[in-house]
């Protein structure tokens, strides 16, 4: 028993002397090194939104406390991907056959209506399982009316073209954040001036007026994925005059 302690003793003499060397050529180096190798004994793992790390020093005891909003930074990287890709913009055109045009869509059934002043129009138009492309034509009488298209990246469960009225863009845009619970608005849809769009929606165009009294508006734009085309006829800087719009929404292959 006598032995073995006396060897450990030799060891721990030995392996000090060793060290006392190193410390005599190089002072500075070893004493700097002492310095920046601190053991951690004990930490304590974050367990969910707002918790910190705590990490205590065996050398000094000395406890830091960091901020480790890992859960929310997960979350916002994860609403990072989740960010639509950007949307190419559309191929538009214009023809001067009002008289034919109006006079086909006056025909149709659902060809013609009439954009009340101050209303906004949507026309919800799904992407077609048989389509690679949407197309569109419009018109008016007598007077300008705002036109934009945008994309709600969503799953289409019904390939039926709704409409839905607004009396303002302002109206609209709080239906939509009902729709979306839990995403916050940032500017206005018409305006083409939302930062995110909500994360589900893309800007195709934005809202301009357009001279769809004098010529026909046309345009196509090819599908980007799986959702849902939103042509929005905007009045709504209108006070006075309501607006007849004829219009023609179809895709192709």
């Amino acid at each position: 028993m006598g032995t073995r302690e006396h060897s450990k003793e030799e060891i721990g003499t030995l392996g000090y002397q060793k060290v006392a060397e190193l410390e005599e050529k190089l002072p500075d180096q070893v004493q700097s090194l002492k310095k920046e190798a601190v053991p951690l004994t004990s930490y304590h793992v974050p367990q969910g939104v707002g918790d910190i790390v705590m990490i205590q020093s065996d050398h000094t005891g000395a406890v830091d406390i960091l901020s480790a909003e890992l859960e929310t930074a997960d979350l916002l990287g994860e609403q990072r991907k989740a960010q639509p890709p950007p949307l190419a913009a559309p191929t538009m055109w214009t023809t001067e056959k009002m008289k034919e045009f109006k006079a086909k869509m006056g025909k149709e059934k659902n060809g013609r209506m009439v954009v009340k002043r101050g209303e906004v129009v949507t026309v919800r138009v799904p992407t077609h399982p048989d389509g690679k492309c949407i197309c569109w034509e419009f018109a008016t009488d007598d007077y300008d009316i705002g036109f934009g298209v945008y994309f709600d990246w969503t799953t289409v469960t019904s390939t039926a073209i709704t409409v839905q009225v607004s009396e303002s863009s302002d109206e609209e845009d709080e239906e939509e954040d009902e729709e979306i619970e839990g995403l916050s608005p940032a500017g206005d849809v018409e305006r083409g001036s939302k930062s995110y769009l909500r994360n589900r929606y893309g800007e195709i165009m934005p809202v301009y007026r357009r001279n769809s009294h004098r010529e026909v508006q046309a345009g196509s734009h090819e599908y980007p994925g799986e959702g849902i085309y939103l042509l929005k006829f905007d009045n709504s800087y209108s006070l006075l005059r309501n607006k007849t719009l004829f219009f023609h929404v179809y895709y192709t292959g």
